[in-house]
């Protein structure tokens, strides 16, 4: 056998400067990592997801809204057990308003209106403005106002009931409401007289514009409007302290 080949003393002193080297930039660069990763994994993780950061904001804002209705259940109750004469007289005047104010359940016939985008490949292949064939903010406002024109008892977008303060809020391809985000497609539901309330849905001059982009070649958007002999709208469960700005004193 031959004698097994050995190394250079030139070849010795490179890698006795190259190994110390190497070994500190590596933990320069875990040093590094650690830093702005914060503890998390910067490959993106479960959470790190669009879809999944919205899911998990949008658990928390509902959990948030349920544990705020139970404590005005609380408050209500509480409330009730107190024999003054001018707190029974507010309980007499909040109990004539609730109704009115969406704070009761309501049931009864109704219209559902779904909008939905056209698909991301015709989209793509649309020569004009693509934005035209997604649903928008006052796609969504124009069905709630016509069920309303059309004396609806009760509007629900979502499963969520519309009261006098709810803002409808166009964020990206989403549309927000009651601080929850929501996707496409989108189920607006009216209680109240379905003869109505179609005459009023059909006839609206914003919806009939919106209704000439589901005829786009190759498929627009979407437009649904289906007969319900019952459905059920949700008595308001969220907060109804208004936040709005003051004046700073001078």
């Amino acid at each position: 056998m031959s004698p097994e080949p050995h190394s250079s003393p030139g070849r010795r002193r490179v890698w006795r400067v190259a190994t110390p080297l190497v070994v500190l930039m590596s933990g320069t660069l875990f040093g590094v990592s650690a830093e702005q990763s914060d503890g998390l994994d910067l490959r993106g993780g479960r959470l790190t997801d669009l879809a999944s950061v919205v899911r998990a904001e949008r658990d928390r804002a509902g959990d948030l809204t349920a544990q705020a209705a139970d404590l005005n259940a609380e408050v209500e109750d509480l409330s009730t057990q107190l024999g003054d004469r001018s707190v029974s007289r507010v309980q007499d005047e909040i109990a004539t308003l609730v109704d009115p104010a969406g704070l009761t359940e309501k049931s009864g016939s109704a219209i559902q209106v779904t909008l939905d985008d056209a698909s991301f490949e015709v989209r793509e292949a649309y020569e004009d403005n693509p934005n035209d064939l997604v649903v928008h903010q006052q796609d969504i406002q124009a069905v709630a106002n016509a069920m309303w024109s059309a004396g609806a008892t009760a509007v629900t977008i979502q499963g969520q009931r519309l009261i006098s303060t709810t803002g409808i809020k166009c964020e990206g391809n989403q549309v927000t409401l009651h601080g929850l985000p929501y996707s496409p497609p989108y189920v607006i539901v009216g209680i109240g007289d379905q003869a109505r309330l179609e005459a009023e849905l059909i006839t609206d001059p914003i919806l009939a514009t919106y209704r000439d982009y589901t005829d786009i070649p190759g498929g627009g958007v979407s437009w649904d409007m289906t007969a319900l002999d019952s459905a059920v709208a949700p008595a308001y469960a969220g907060l109804l302290d208004l936040t709005y700005a003051t004046p700073i004193p001078e």
